[in-house]
């Protein structure tokens, strides 16, 4: 466990709380509505992770890390998709149990707090969106290149979800149609080509093994980036002629290599897409690094506090 470092009693009163909820961690903070974090924690998954557990981890959590109840809302980033009015997690990825639990509800009657929750990878949209690499654009795609590739879409400011909460699965996008299978069903998706898994799947490295050799010198693995930077502007040709967006902001641990792969995925978008469709469009890297989902979570929160004044 990481020590919890509270918000001191003279900070604003206007404080929500972000948290998010992974397989191993859960992380949360503290932050003003205009985005300074005033104090977080880190704690363990507890193991089985299951929706009981869970709770009774974030409930105790919460009270470490606001032990003055002065937060108004409260914002949860979970690894898998929520509801569209953000109040039930359907399915967990990696989660015992977790198949449509009113977590939104938990929490409320807990601690009295209006509770809203997300996709993990939403999360990071908004984070990034906010406080980090997209706070300077409207119109933006966030996608993460980790064990899996995740997403989110920002449209005029706002986080799109769908009608039914579940758009933005941004790393199934068919690239090749006989490709690799998905867990999704799909075959070929652009998570079976620029994830980790692929990576590790089509070359038997670490991406940071492939980055180390890269900087050394090494054909083979600046041949594999390149490569790879092609499979990634494909995908995102296909983002980035039906969403038009001014910024694709890249995250996860792969973007850590991404001056290997960027030039040729930007090569490939320039190539494919319109100069109409692309219009002003920046390729940029994340920079909230693995804080983006709680970054995130506190920006559903200010939404929750504003939705519920009272």
């Amino acid at each position: 466990m990481t020590p919890a470092h509270p918000p001191s009693r003279s900070a604003s009163a206007c404080q929500v709380l972000g948290i998010d909820l992974g397989g191993t961690a859960i992380k949360l903070g503290c932050f003003t509505t205009d985005g300074i974090c005033l104090g977080s924690l880190t704690v363990v998954t507890p193991q089985p992770a299951t929706p009981e557990a869970v709770f009774r981890v974030l409930v105790d959590a919460i009270a470490q890390v606001d032990p003055d109840q002065r937060a108004m809302a409260i914002g949860v980033g979970m690894p898998g998709p929520a509801d569209a009015s953000g109040r039930i997690a359907r399915v967990a990825i990696n989660l015992p149990g977790w198949i449509d639990v009113p977590l939104s509800d938990w929490l409320e009657a807990k601690t009295r707090l209006p509770t809203t929750i997300a996709n993990d990878a939403n999360c990071a949209a908004l984070g990034e969106a906010w406080l980090g690499a997209g706070q300077f654009y409207r119109d933006l795609i966030v996608l993460t290149l980790g064990t899996g590739v995740g997403g989110g879409i920002i449209l005029n400011g706002n986080l799109f979800v769908g009608h039914d909460g579940a758009a933005g699965e941004l790393g199934l996008i068919t690239v090749t149609p006989d490709g690799h299978p998905c867990n999704s069903g799909n075959r070929g998706s652009l998570e079976q080509h620029v994830s980790a898994q692929a990576i590790r799947r089509r070359t038997g490295q670490e991406p940071e093994q492939l980055s180390r050799l890269a900087a050394a010198g090494d054909p083979s693995a600046l041949e594999f980036w390149n490569t790879y930077g092609r499979d990634l502007g494909v995908g995102l040709t296909s983002l980035v002629y039906v969403l038009t967006p001014e910024a694709i902001v890249i995250g996860g641990g792969v973007s850590a290599s991404a001056k290997f792969f960027f030039p040729s995925a930007w090569a490939e978008i320039e190539q494919r897409v319109h100069p109409s469709s692309r219009r002003g469009l920046r390729l940029i890297r994340a920079t909230l690094g693995n804080q983006a989902g709680m970054v995130g979570a506190a920006k559903l929160a200010i939404r929750a506090a504003l939705a519920n004044p009272t």
